[in-house]
């Protein structure tokens, strides 16, 4: 039995690695289409999200529909706003004002509280047993902090500052996602994570395209056919591979860990978005660099240990009718 939770235990890590190399890419899009707005870059990719998922979930949606009431729709409508719309607006303002380094870094304390937000639960593992993970991975992004923000210029401080200000806002609103989305999964038995994230898909496509006319329309700038294929290229391909399939890995990952595990894997979508930037500015990772990666395997290698002992446990709450951690966190 112990064998079997521990390689478990090392797929979902597996999983949770994949799901971050996919993720990472989301910090890239913006790069890739500097000449539309943030706003824009999320409409655009929420809208062909919300395509996909409509035809993913066409085959189930009347079962699904009657199993949802008025409360369980509403919680849909906000946590699409602020873990999808709002999430990446911000996330994608930040990584053009601030660079794809600082907006990983800031993105990269969402373990950290996750992590102590899941010790809060009665089963977790306490907080003193996770201690040495933390502390790695808190060397980790200071690594990467001391790396990418000693590097700025004194004459765009102020375009820093905005652009830290938006990673911050973008950390806080996916932590609130986070929270709400977990405790939502956790009560909703009859409906798998799979069809809940794409019930999120849905109604966050819904609220793309309320927003696609302003949005658009607001815009002066004129731009080519090219600019306009590069940006449905790049949106389709962000929504295709990140809200889908990332999402999919990830939630097969959340199935098998613990969410103060889960905060853990968050870890590789940073070290992912770092390894993506230094290809786009086609450079090798300097030591310091080097060092924040070795803290941070480090930290997800002591997490697994942490929690060894409490892997049966785990095992048979999993099971239970009720479950009672917040295990579910579905959507990028």
């Amino acid at each position: 039995m112990h064998v079997i939770e521990m390689s478990k235990t090392w797929l979902g890590i597996g999983y949770g690695i994949i799901a971050g190399a996919i993720w990472g890419l989301v910090f890239l899009a913006p790069e890739l289409a500097r000449e539309f707005t943030p706003l824009q870059l999320a409409v655009g990719r929420y809208l062909a999200y919300g395509i996909f998922a409509v035809m993913l979930v066409i085959p189930r949606w009347w079962t699904l529909y009657a199993s949802l009431g008025r409360t369980e729709w509403w919680a849909l409508v906000w946590l699409s706003l602020l873990g999808n719309i709002l999430y990446y607006a911000l996330l994608a303002t930040a990584v053009q004002l601030g660079g794809m380094a600082m907006t990983s870094l800031v993105i990269g304390f969402l373990p950290v509280a996750v992590t102590i937000i899941g010790s809060r639960d009665h089963d977790a593992v306490p907080v003193r047993k996770l201690l040495p993970s933390l502390v790695l991975g808190g060397a980790g992004i200071l690594c990467i902090g001391w790396q990418s923000l000693g590097n700025a210029k004194t004459e765009l401080q102020e375009v820093q500052a905005m652009g830290l200000f938006c990673a911050v806002g973008a950390l806080a609103s996916w932590t609130a996602y986070a929270v709400g989305n977990s405790r939502w999964l956790a009560r909703l038995n009859h409906v798998s994570a799979h069809d809940w994230s794409l019930l999120i898909g849905v109604v966050t496509g819904a609220q793309a395209v309320l927003l696609a006319v302003p949005v658009f329309l607001i815009d002066q700038r004129g731009h080519a056919t090219g600019d306009w294929l590069h940006f449905v290229a790049i949106a389709t391909g962000v929504a295709i591979s990140a809200s889908i399939v990332g999402n999919a890995f990830w939630n097969r990952m959340n199935r098998l860990l613990p969410l103060t595990m889960v905060g853990q894997m968050i870890l590789f979508e940073t070290l992912f978005a770092l390894l993506y930037g230094f290809l786009w500015e086609q450079r090798l990772p300097t030591t310091i660099e080097l060092a924040a990666i070795a803290c941070v395997v480090g930290s997800v290698l002591s997490c697994v240990a942490a929690h060894r002992p409490n892997l049966s446990l785990l095992e048979a709450e999993q099971k239970a009718a009720r479950p009672t951690t917040l295990q579910e966190l579905d959507s990028r």
